[in-house]
């Protein structure tokens, strides 16, 4: 090894910045005897390092593998220099750039460090809510712009005292240049105010707030992307006082406890769920849920799994400590993004919660708890926020800058940049006024601090969706209609790498279809830029559109007129027994005729209508609850499918539902039990995907088969339909980074449009 001095420059682009990345470059050049300095730009980092030889190779073999926890370098490019004899090492002021590439580090959970100074009775910060360092804290709901600095931050108002200001500048201390630093003197304050913002006279807040909760009142908390709404969740009296508050009645809420002991008394975690559970984003995790259990019943009613979390904010520890769990569901109503500001909060929530725990550090952009459940694969995204947002999912391939507009439901944006595309934080349903201007202040945000300009921009086809009349209104750009489930399938390719093309078992409740039908059970031959459709679920009639949505029982009424036609009078079902003979008649001459009603070919309304057949929903309280409570009640085991008929006959290949329907009818005039029917149900829906998939492969000689859309949330479809097409060969790639519904839309809208733009 040569003892020759060097001089290397180095750029470093990633997540390298308020993450405790240039402490870690200033402590491993002192011990390796380097000078020279490093700074933040607007693209990462950049660094110049001299010294002999073989220290300049230890300090990149330190890089490589040892830098800090929430850092991360996706590319790294050096070159040689002069030696120009400098005496030391230094952490230069950052430097804007003409061009941003720099990565925003999301936010993450407070450190075990942190914890264990906030309970210290002789710490400076004991009980202090707002402590963290450079490993831990907010990030992204605070920033205003890059680099990332504290005065482009909401921390820009509080002046350090001494104190914190000798630790921010100390390149020795776990606070060097922690934007978010503070302490009880110079940092945000908490208090408590009643429901009409009254300042409650209270010594500690906190502890005046946890009494509030035990007493069974509703708490408005103040957190890290936004407002929860709180109670005791095992107090049932008030957690159904807070579902009729909310206008929440049914959609199970989710739970934060504080510590994974106190989770294990009412679920069952296993070894990955606890490893996803403690992980720095500390998402929402779906369990099995434990019987009985201590939660209130109205937590989680008629489901088999709870959504809890652990605390990731030091107020959640000090809140929850003497609770088994907390009610932590969003701070809104039912269908409005959560509340982020004082006032905002106070306006929205006030005729939900009795008090209201505030703080003064502002949230400059909201987000919401990420939520996932775990399974073979990994910890598969169903909302993705929180604790991942904006970090990006890395493509096989350059792209131009798109950004891509998501869907109505579930709504997130995408960027893209080179090889990365940027999701957005979880938008929500694009329903309102307010979700609209959430929606585009993201765009305007996420765009400023990537520092990316759009040639194109990527929407849906559905004419009606808020997003896709954004889009087409505004100029100067190109603009490019991606098909629902064609965005859907690209979406597990761009995940997984593959290039294409892949057979698409792309499966939802609602998808706008290129015949102006609504897709939804669909087997396509997807490349990035284009698709075939070659199979697909049977038009059924949906009878008043979006009405048939809201009550499955219209569709069941639908299947059971395609199924057994002139019959239908002989039938003699509870469901239709239930029903208003006037309305009844009325809704079948809408079928008859189809007034008002398109066809729809989704896979998703087909478990609602069987769902509502065997008598489990007739009226959905939020969406997808049927086809959500059909796979509720589904037994372990194998299961004899129904028969079902496959068209050939045409260019698609045609699953046909008429005789599922029957064979469904069949075994409920039987009295089989409803949840053998949800069994052989599922066994059904896997056994005809498979053989579809299986002809496409025979025809086309593709083995890579992608699993993507709503109905995948379905852990037993997935979970059956993998394990039948590995067993007949096939490569089975479904989505774990990104949701399969349509919180990961815009990925796919972003990489099919980018891929048909560079044609």
């Amino acid at each position: 090894m040569s003892n020759t001095r060097s001089r290397i420059r180095a750029e470093v682009e990633g997540i390298v910045q308020g993450v405790g990345f240039r402490p870690f470059i200033f402590q491993v050049a002192q011990k390796h005897h380097l000078t020279g300095y490093v700074m933040n730009t607007s693209y990462g980092a950049l660094m110049e390092v001299e010294g002999v030889d073989t220290d300049i190779e230890a300090f990149f073999e330190s890089l490589r593998h040892d830098i800090p926890p929430l850092a991360e370098i996706t590319r790294l490019t050096t070159e040689n220099l002069p030696t120009n004899g400098d005496t030391d090492f230094t952490i230069r002021h950052s430097e804007a750039q003409p061009e941003r590439s720099a990565l925003i580090s999301p936010d993450v959970a407070v450190c075990e460090d942190c914890l264990a100074e906030m309970f210290d009775g002789n710490d400076r910060r004991y009980r202090y809510p707002f402590i963290n360092c450079t490993n831990c804290g907010p990030r992204y709901t605070i920033i205003t712009d890059v680099p990332y600095d504290r005065d482009k931050t909401s921390m820009h108002i509080f002046e350090m005292c001494d104190d914190c200001s000798r630790e921010y500048h100390d390149p020795n201390n776990r606070r060097f240049h922690a934007q978010p630093n503070a302490c009880p003197v110079c940092g945000p304050k908490v208090w408590l105010v009643n429901a009409q913002g009254e300042p409650m006279d209270t010594g500690d807040p906190v502890e005046a707030a946890a009494a509030l909760l035990k007493q069974g009142q509703i708490l408005a908390v103040k957190g890290l992307g936004g407002f929860h709404l709180a109670v005791d969740a095992t107090n049932d009296e008030a957690v159904r006082r807070l579902r009729q508050r909310k206008h929440r009645e049914e959609k199970p809420l989710a739970v934060m406890s504080p510590d994974l002991e106190a989770i294990r008394q009412y679920a069952m975690v296993d070894e990955a769920a606890a490893k996803v559970l403690q992980s720095i984003q500390r998402p929402i995790v779906l369990m099995p849920a434990k019987r009985p259990s201590p939660l209130a019943a109205s937590v989680a009613p008629d489901n088999k799994y709870i959504g809890a979390m652990l605390p990731y904010t030091p107020l959640h520890h000090l809140l929850l400590h003497d609770f088994l769990a907390l009610v932590m569901t969003s701070g809104n109503l039912s269908e409005e993004p959560i509340a982020i500001d004082n006032d905002e909060a106070l306006a929205r929530l006030g005729n939900i919660a009795d008090a209201f725990l505030l703080h003064d550090r502002d949230i400059y952009l909201r987000t919401d708890d990420s939520v996932v459940r775990p399974d073979r694969q990994g910890a598969g995204q169903l909302r993705r926020s929180r604790g991942f947002a904006p970090a990006p999912v890395f493509l096989k391939h350059d792209l131009p800058q798109v950004l891509a507009v998501g869907g109505e439901l579930k709504n997130t944006i995408c960027l893209t940049k080179q090889n990365r595309a940027f999701l957005s934080q979880h938008v929500g349903d694009l329903e309102n006024l307010m979700a609209l201007e959430f929606f585009e202040k993201t765009i305007d945000h996420l765009k400023r601090i990537l520092d990316i300009s759009p040639v194109v921009l990527a929407y849906d086809l559905h004419p009606e969706y808020l997003s896709t009349k954004w889009a087409l209104d505004q100029p100067d750009v190109e603009k490019i209609g991606v098909q629902h489930h064609h965005a859907h399938a690209v979406s597990a390719m761009a995940e997984h790498g593959l290039d294409g093309p892949v057979i698409a078992l792309s499966c939802d409740g609602t998808g706008y279809g290129e015949d102006g039908q609504i897709w939804g059970g669909e087997i396509l031959v997807a490349h990035f830029d284009r698709y075939e459709r070659r199979g697909h679920m049977d038009y059924t009639v949906l009878p008043g559109g979006a009405a048939a949505i809201r009550e499955p029982w219209r569709m069941a009424v639908s299947y059971l007129a395609g199924a057994f036609g002139s019959e239908f009078d002989g039938l003699d079902l509870a469901m239709l027994k239930r029903r208003d003979p006037q309305r009844l008649s009325l809704l079948r001459q809408v079928i008859a005729k189809q007034t008002g009603s398109p066809l729809t070919s989704s896979l998703g309304r087909l478990f609602d209508g069987v769902a509502a057949l065997i008598g489990l929903k007739d009226k959905a309280a939020f969406e997808g609850q049927a086809a959500m409570m059909l796979e509720m009640i589904c037994p372990e085991g194998d299961f004899e499918p129904y028969t079902f008929d496959l068209d050939e006959s045409g260019d698609a290949l045609i699953i046909k539902p008429q005789a599922i329907i029957r064979g469904v009818v069949d075994d409920m005039t039987k009295g089989i039990d409803p949840t053998r029917i949800s069994g052989r149900f599922h066994a059904t829906v896997t056994k005809a995907l498979a053989d579809v998939t299986g002809r496409l492969h025979r025809d086309t000689g593709i083995n890579d088969v992608v699993l993507s859309s709503g109905c995948f949330q379905n852990q037993i479809l997935t979970q059956l339909l993998t394990r039948t097409l590995i067993e007949q060969g096939r490569n089975v790639f479904s989505q774990t980074k990104v949701p399969a519904n349509d919180g990961g839309l815009s990925l796919g809208q972003a990489v099919a449009a980018g891929s048909r733009y560079l044609l």
